[in-house]
Order: structure tokens, then C-alpha cells, then sequence
């Protein structure tokens, strides 16, 4: 089976799949299982990290699922031990030892940790790796504006900035700075983590509305931003419902209302002062 999924062209020319699978908090062994059957259900993303130390499951459900690998769009991200020019390197042969692959498809620095303030030398290493042909794009995790000041002061322009974000948390200002840079939104537990917001009128009057699940609007609401998302799931049902999103178009004012969601809570973790 082709991809399911449509792709967003990033600045480096690689193109990405706007929905991917999200695999933390899985295991090894349920990581392989859910790429298998993500991957047998059309999905051609996948998203892990040397922190989510799922990294062997992933390459594991890769390759028994029998897709080619050229057609599988491999995200995975690195902690700050290796925030410098020589540990991106180190950070990517670590990951593709694991994942048992030749090349990544994107790599991202996971958090700034600004507190040791080496992310710039962290994402100076990636621009050297995609010049080798190690890795196909560059990125970052959870930087702020002013993070990716300093990244673009430096001569550098990451690919993708990977955010939290979902209706309540809607980060306009920072989407807007990565439309005026060109850099790629993929936003992870794009279906918030309580999921109280799921049952709001806004997103249960669309479902109504479009024979949907509440799930799959608010995946709707994501990708037609240009966003990409990348839900967590291990059931193969869920899954190919995750993916059955591309045949239905929310109305300006659905949308509106879904975006009016946003109260201004603060995120899960301050990237000023959590990281790993």
C-alpha cells in the first residue's frame, strides 16, 4: 500500500508526510508492532528519539513490515550529552546503529537546554551531517523564538522545529515566525494529552457535521494549517482512523472555532528550564 499521507516540502528538499506515528512512551516491543501495522496501514512516518529509547522497535516494525525503506520517512531526535559539533555525529551513528538503517531522513535537536547553551554547536553539527548525505534534513524540538534567533544568527535554518501544540495550545506567534522563515511545524500530542478538549461543541459540532471522529477533526484542523502531526497509537484501528483525514475539508468558521480553543495555558515543560 502508497502512502495515505500528503508531504510538506522542506527547505533542504526532502518531503515529509504530514502525519506520522508518534511512539513515546512504547517500549521495544510494542514500538515494533505498532510501526508494523502502521506502516502495513499507510503510514510512511515515523517519529521516535534516543530519549523515548525505542529507537530498536522502530527499525524492528520497519523492517517486518516489508516497505522499502527509501519509502519511510524516519524522524528521530538526541539528548543534550550531545550538544556539539562532534556529538550530532556521534548522536546519529548511535541512532542508526539502533535503527538498524543507513541514513535518517530528519534529525532534530530534542530540547535547547539552554541552561548549557551548546544548541547552536548542536545544530551546527546537523548542517555538517546533511552535507555528508548522513542525514537528509535538519531540525529542532521545542525552541522558542528566541532559540531560533540564535540558530539563524549563526547562519543556520532548521528544517522543522517539532512543538507542542494542539487547540488549547495554539502557538500563533511562533507558527508565524516559522511561516516567515520557511521552517516546518510538526506538532507532537497534537490531541493534547487529557483530551477533555475532544468533547468541546466546537469539535464535536464538526464531527457531527462530517461523519467524524472528534480525534480527526482536530487532525484535520492540524494538517490544513500546514501542520504536520504525529499522534501516538498503538492500535492498528486507530491508526488507519488517524490516517482516514484527507477526505473531508473543515470550513473557515469550523476552524476558527476549533483555533478559539486557545486559552493561553502553559505548556507540559518550559523549554527554558526542562530538557534532557
Amino acid at each position: 500500500m502508497t502512502s495515505l499521507s500528503p508531504t510538506i516540502a522542506l527547505a533542504g528538499g526532502a518531503h515529509m508526510p504530514v502525519l506520522a506515528l508518534g511512539t513515546w512512551p512504547m517500549n521495544d516491543a510494542e514500538t515494533a508492532d505498532a510501526v508494523d501495522s502502521a506502516l502495513r496501514s499507510g503510514y510512511r512516518h515515523i517519529d521516535t528519539a534516543e530519549n523515548y529509547g525505542n529507537e530498536r522497535g522502530v527499525g524492528e516494525g520497519l523492517r517486518r513490515s516489508g516497505i522499502p525503506r527509501d519509502e519511510v520517512f524516519v524522524t528521530t531526535k538526541f539528548n543534550r550529552s550531545h550538544h556539539s559539533v562532534d556529538g550530532a555525529r556521534a548522536a546519529c551513528d548511535a541512532s542508526l546503529q539502533r535503527l538498524g538503517v543507513e541514513q535518517l531522513d530528519l534529525l532534530l535537536v530534542h530540547w535547547p537546554n539552554p541552561d548549557q547553551d551548546r544548541y547552536v554547536d548542536a545544530v551546527r553539527g546537523l548542517a555538517a551531517l546533511r552535507e555528508e548525505g548522513r542525514i537528509r534534513a535538519f531540525g529542532v524540538s521545542n525552541f522558542t523564538q528566541p532559540h531560533l534567533a540564535r540558530v539563524m544568527d549563526a547562519g543556520f535554518l532548521p528544517e522543522v522545529n517539532q512543538i507542542q501544540l494542539d487547540p488549547e495550545h495554539g502557538r500563533a506567534d511562533l507558527l508565524r515566525v516559522h511561516h516567515e522563515l520557511g521552517i516546518a511545524t510538526t506538532a507532537y500530542t497534537p490531541l493534547g494529552r487529557a483530551g477533555a478538549f475532544l468533547a468541546d461543541p466546537a469539535i464535536a459540532g464538526a464531527a457531527a457535521a462530517h461523519g467524524k471522529t472528534a480525534a480527526q477533526v482536530v487532525l484535520r484542523w492540524h494538517v490544513q494549517q500546514g501542520i504536520a502531526a504525529a499522534p501516538k497509537s498503538a492500535n492498528p484501528a486507530r491508526q488507519r482512523e488517524n490516517l482516514d483525514i484527507f477526505n473531508f475539508t473543515l470550513s473557515e468558521a469550523e476552524m476558527a472555532a476549533i483555533s478559539a480553543l486557545d486559552v493561553g495555558a502553559p505548556l507540559h515543560h518550559d523549554p527554558e528550564e526542562f530538557g534532557h
